[in-house]
């Protein structure tokens, strides 16, 4: 007879607690598996690998649009240098920085989903930690790392908080996400001076149109950005609230 393959159960989801899950018997537990220490390592540096590549990725883009919108500043510099601030120059310049806007909207794009896909590996981790912990307990002393899947312990490992109130919002400008969208702010309030420059020729107009319309994306960016990091720790809260850590070990 040949053997077949029959598929588990599904796991339920749930918090990481104090207690050393049982099978149904109340026997060993499969971190009493002699194989399981090979299993959570080989884990581990996987999501280690994946978090590599990750900030490679989202450096490499970050990088792209810079060198992108600095190649095409220098560009219009002389354009501007042998044609003069002409209406001709001014569509060319239009044109080239909505190119850089676009390039630097997906670049942020890119590095939010990035950040993501980071924290997500860091929750694996976290709970790969804190198996470890049960295999030998008692040595959580030894380890800086959190060993709870929640939100504001995933975070922990960036050197900060839950992002709440002015401390966060101000600590999301340092990132490199929080930086390029500043970036993309201020080249969409060149673009719009640009473009009232060409309709009206009234610097004065389009200089105050150029401010409104960076503050305007800085306060939509501001904000989308605060509304979906919330909204991402909400679905990790409520997937898995967090522990009580008060609670004794087994």
């Amino acid at each position: 007879m040949t053997d077949q393959f029959v598929a588990a159960v599904p796991g339920e989801a749930r918090p990481i607690t104090g207690e050393r899950p049982q099978d149904d018997t109340g026997g060993a537990t499969p971190l009493d598996d002699p194989r399981a220490l090979t299993i959570l390592t080989t884990e581990h540096w996987g999501l280690l690998t994946a978090r590599s590549l990750v900030y490679n990725e989202a450096f490499a883009r970050a990088g792209m649009f810079l060198a992108l919108l600095s190649a095409t500043l220098v560009v219009l510099g002389l354009i501007s240098a042998a044609t003069g601030f002409s209406d001709a120059f001014l569509v060319v310049a239009a044109v080239v920085l909505a190119l850089d806007l676009f390039v630097g909207l997906a670049s942020f794009g890119r590095i939010a989903s990035a950040n993501q896909e980071d924290i997500r590996f860091l929750q694996g981790m976290n709970r790969i930690r804190h198996a470890y912990d049960e295999m030998v307990p008692g040595l959580d002393r030894y380890v800086i790392g959190s060993r709870y899947d929640d939100f504001g312990s995933v975070l922990s490992h960036y050197g900060t908080a839950e992002p709440r109130g002015i401390s966060g919002l101000l600590h999301g400008f340092t990132t490199t996400s929080g930086m390029i969208s500043v970036i993309c702010c201020a080249v969409a309030g060149g673009l719009a001076a640009v473009l009232l420059l060409l309709v009206a020729h009234e610097p004065l107009v389009a200089s105050v149109g150029g401010l409104f319309a960076f503050a305007l994306a800085f306060v939509v960016a501001t904000s989308g950005s605060t509304r979906r990091i919330r909204q991402f720790g909400e679905s990790l809260q409520a997937q898995f609230p967090p522990p009580d850590r008060g609670s004794p070990r087994s």
